[in-house]
């Protein structure tokens, strides 16, 4: 039997990346999902290459008022997936301003905080659920020149820990996910770069690149009942990138 029959899922940044592929996995397991990003038409081509069980909805999770007509869409949700994010304040700390604080704030860290408030009070009325927070290995290492980015991923660790701690006595469970190095979009600036890539994958025990659905399959071990007895941890698939011998 399929892992995620008859549940239903949300994933934010399905567009493309971790989301998507995440997105793709929910869906070969049986569930319905809510493919959730920034513009209809990508989503709808997405929705189009997964089948009916792909429901679009475009929702920038930066704005309350979208996130309000989210809630309204999709109806109960068993299955949360904070993976939307943004990293476009690199460069040393003292060139950061108060507008880049801001967006990597609202983007990153305040969705999360939203979505959670928004789908989380139903979950605990019926007794079940799995809210699934995409941080990073920057969450618990600084990346350098990416100050905003790690303290963003760093809080969002600590967010799903305490809304563990305060959910789980009502059957719902909170966990993070902090990829590594993976080939999307969002990190192209590492690994399009060979110096760059080759820099990263040699300190690490397992030399390959990471691919979107390495994430997406520890995402569904948190989103099914495989992980019944895990709340508040955060799972690091980084190859053994952050092992402290290399």
């Amino acid at each position: 039997m399929s892992q995620l029959q008859n549940r239903t899922a949300i994933v934010t940044g399905a567009s493309r990346g971790i989301g998507l592929a995440i997105a793709e996995t929910f869906i070969r397991e049986g569930a319905q999902v809510v493919l959730c990003g920034r513009t209809q038409e990508t989503l709808d081509a997405v929705a189009q290459q997964l089948g009916p069980a792909a429901r679009p909805f475009a929702c920038h999770v930066g704005r309350p008022d979208d996130i309000r007509r989210l809630v309204e869409f999709s109806g109960p949700v068993d299955i949360l997936v904070n993976n939307a994010g943004t990293n476009v304040a690199q460069g040393p700390c003292l060139e950061m301003d108060d507008a880049r604080f801001d967006k990597m704030i609202e983007i990153n860290l305040k969705s999360a905080f939203r979505l959670m408030n928004a789908f989380a009070p139903g979950m605990c009325e019926r007794g079940s659920g799995s809210i699934i927070n995409i941080a990073s290995i920057s969450g618990r290492r600084p990346q350098f020149h990416g100050m905003l980015y790690s303290m963003t991923k760093a809080a969002l660790i600590m967010m799903t820990q305490s809304y563990a701690l305060e959910l789980g006595p009502k059957g719902v469970r909170v966990n993070a996910i902090a990829p590594g190095l993976i080939q999307t979009k969002l990190s192209e600036y590492y690994w399009k770069d060979d110096v760059r890539r080759n820099a990263q994958i040699e300190r690490q025990p397992l030399r390959h690149l990471g691919q979107p659905e390495e994430i997406a399959e520890a995402a569904l071990l948190l989103a099914g009942d495989g992980a019944s007895y895990m709340t508040g941890q955060t799972l690091t698939i980084d190859g053994g990138y952050l092992l402290n011998s290399l």
